[in-house]
């Protein structure tokens, strides 16, 4: 852990009117770029250059520190205060860190790395929110048949389950879900084992749990798919059935990328890149989804989007064409086409 600066002793949550822009340096991104709101319109505010490749990131809700990964072959993790004061910095000892999980109590904060296949795993001191030295790193195994990408694995994201007792990392490149099981007394990962084995050149990519149902939806790449999974106390998932991310009819290349629900779990959005589109799906009483209506996402490459029901708009980043794209959000959970676009080159995240 390299350390950067003084811990103040409780960070100032950022104002609602106020959100934060990742961007790609590669793709002409100028760092991290706060998103402000004058309560109509959103518009693209102070820009901080040192942050840099940020496509994701979490934010403590008790301390309000930002933890934000630094994208690139030498992957990074950079802690920030609410003025975005790098606080400490530190190595994901891996390629391409894209995702980040943040335990419930606080304690242990989790990587996800792209390129290389691995997690990382790091306890947190609980008064300062800052990792404590001895990190580790799991690695995972396996491929898949579509050659050009799953010659390897690809950890795409991971998330904490079982009252933090487990880590669950999806893998694009092993076509799978990696149950990563946590020690309590030590706060280590002690074993791993397979949760669920996706469909042979999917590419799975993120998960997501229903709010209120033992469900979880599996968003995959290359197949364009959403999967119902039904989710055991063991960390374990069983198929229950899936649906297109896509309209009927479309034969074009695309390749499904970030996954959200509503509050109340009855409206599921899936982003599309290729067709550019949002895609809104109804969960009936049992979590299973239909398809409601596809929406132009307003931009090229829908990588990450942001659903703000109090607001009743959505979020979307538009990583090729630059920008971030406002869709109106109605009642019903429908969206509405683009109202504003925010021109943000390389944008990759948005987040609070």
């Amino acid at each position: 852990m390299l350390a950067a600066g003084s811990l103040p002793a409780r960070g100032l949550a950022a104002s609602p009117a106020t959100l934060i822009a990742g961007t790609y340096a590669k793709e002409g991104g100028p760092g991290l770029v706060s998103l402000d709101s004058d309560g109509s319109r959103w518009s693209a505010g102070k820009v901080h250059r040192t942050v840099r490749n940020a496509s994701f990131g979490v934010t403590s809700p008790r301390t309000a520190l930002r933890y934000l990964v630094d994208e690139q072959q030498t992957g990074g993790l950079g802690i920030y205060d609410a003025s975005f004061r790098l606080i400490a910095a530190s190595p994901t000892l891996g390629a391409d860190p894209c995702h980040l999980a943040l335990s419930s109590d606080g304690k242990m904060l989790a990587a996800a790395n792209y390129s290389s296949g691995s997690v990382i795993l790091w306890t947190l001191n609980e008064a300062t929110g800052l990792p404590r030295a001895g990190a580790q790193l799991i690695e995972h195994h396996g491929h898949g048949p579509n050659r050009e990408r799953q010659a390897a694995p690809h950890a795409h994201w991971v998330g904490f389950a079982a009252g933090n007792a487990i880590l669950h990392a999806v893998d694009l490149g092993a076509d799978a879900i990696f149950a990563h099981h946590i020690d309590r007394a030590s706060g280590r990962i002690a074993a791993t084992r397979i949760a669920y084995r996706a469909e042979p050149g999917s590419g799975p990519r993120h998960l997501l749990r229903h709010p209120g149902l033992p469900i979880a939806y599996l968003v995959a790449e290359l197949a364009n798919t959403v999967t119902v999974l039904r989710a055991g106390s063991d960390g374990t998932f069983v198929r229950l059935g899936a649906v297109s991310s896509l309209p009927a009819g479309f034969h074009g290349t695309s390749f499904a990328a970030h996954i959200a629900m509503n509050a109340a779990g009855t409206r599921l959005y899936v982003s599309n890149r290729g067709h550019d589109s949002i895609g809104v799906f109804e969960l009936g009483a049992r979590g299973m989804p239909r398809m409601l209506q596809h929406v132009p996402s307003g931009g090229h490459w829908p990588r990450f989007f942001k659903l703000m029901q109090s607001k009743g708009e959505m979020l979307v980043a538009n990583q090729r064409s630059g920008g971030v794209a406002v869709l109106p959000v109605g009642a019903d959970g429908r969206l509405s086409p683009m109202t504003t676009n925010v021109r943000i080159r390389g944008v990759a995240f948005v987040g609070d």
